[in-house]
């Protein structure tokens, strides 16, 4: 099994990186070298809330029982 691209990694030598100082500090003014992160905003984490919000909730069931108050009476109409 051969393979076409050698294996190698990703991340900058430290040794050989351009503006680090020893212990991978940076000096002032130097922009230090992008992060490896895998977080999706900033920020404290706020977990969601839990369950519907009252709003919603009370125009659904609003809706529901308007639907079910005129099939009653449409059928009541009809029944005449």
């Amino acid at each position: 099994m051969s393979k076409e691209f050698p294996e190698s990694n990703p991340d900058p030598d430290p040794r050989v990186t351009p503006g680090l100082e020893p212990g991978g500090g940076v000096p002032p003014g130097e922009t230090p070298p992008g992060e490896a992160s895998t977080a999706t905003g900033a920020g404290p984490h706020r977990p969601p809330k839990r369950g519907w919000a009252g709003g919603p909730l009370t125009v659904i069931v609003l809706l529901a029982i308007l639907c079910a108050l005129f099939f009653l009476i449409y059928g009541i109409v009809v029944a005449l």
